[in-house]
Order: C-alpha cells, then structure tokens, then sequence
C-alpha cells in the first residue's frame, strides 16, 4: 500500500470532519434528532410525524447544495470513478439495503452512534467497514 502524499489533503480533510460533527452536534441539540442520512431520507420518503418533512427536505437539499456552494467558492477535487454505472447502481443499492437492514448508515452509526456510546453502533460500523475493506480487496485484487 502507498499513500498519495502529492493529492493528500489532510486540512480539508479535518475542516470536513469538524462540519460534519457541527451538523450532527445541531441537528441533536437544536432537533432532537440524529444525522442518519439514510433515516433522514427514508423519514422523506415516508414521513411518520406531521411536520417532520421540513426539516429533513433542509438538511437534505443542504447535502446536494453544499459542494454546488463550494465549486462557487474554490475549485472541487478531482474524483475518478473506475467502474461503470450498473456497477454503481447495484452497489448503490446494496448500501440502501444494508443501511436498512442495520437500522443506520455511517453517518448514524458511525458520526452520531460513535459519539454516543451505543454498543450497536459499534457493532454496526465494525461490520460496515469490515464489509467495505473485504469489498475493496476482493474487487481490487481477487476479481481485478
């Protein structure tokens, strides 16, 4: 393994992690609610409470507004993906699937759980990214 040090971006990195924290410390402490962005959309999807569609419509336009906001301001990275759109599409899926079947995604688990202590959460993000490592090694170097 090697490490990119020409495209590593460790500031941005950090400023990244510290707004991701800041919205999910607000969301908690302003709403009550956890950051789970796949609870936010599906809540959007199908929405159990009167009045709970405000909020989630904001937090996810915020999400598809924010590098629109960005690339105004600076140049976005270059990103290269190295699979085709079928490829994309199936694995998008199978992240739905697996977001539901373990009640959380990342940023639930992994931002908000973490940061609270639940057991489940730890167990969940250990197998989210255990599945992800095993994925990356199969796709790179079993079926390469």
């Amino acid at each position: 393994m090697t490490i990119d040090w020409l495209h590593f971006t460790p500031a941005s990195a950090f400023a990244g992690g510290l707004l991701i924290g800041l919205a999910a410390a607000l969301l908690i402490l302003l709403e009550g609610r956890i950051a789970g962005i796949s609870g936010i959309v599906g809540g959007l999807l199908q929405p159990l409470r009167k009045g709970d569609v405000a909020w989630r419509a904001a937090f996810a336009l915020g999400l598809v507004a924010a590098p629109l906001l960005y690339q105004a301001l600076a140049e976005l990275p270059q990103s290269r993906i190295d699979t085709g759109w079928a490829t994309l599409i199936v694995a998008g899926a199978l992240v739905g699937f697996g977001s539901r079947l373990g009640s959380g995604c990342t940023s639930g688990h992994g931002v908000c759980g973490l940061s609270r202590r639940s057991p489940r959460s730890l167990v969940a993000t250990l197998v989210f990214m255990s599945a992800g490592f095993a994925t990356v090694f199969a796709s790179r170097h079993l079926f390469a």
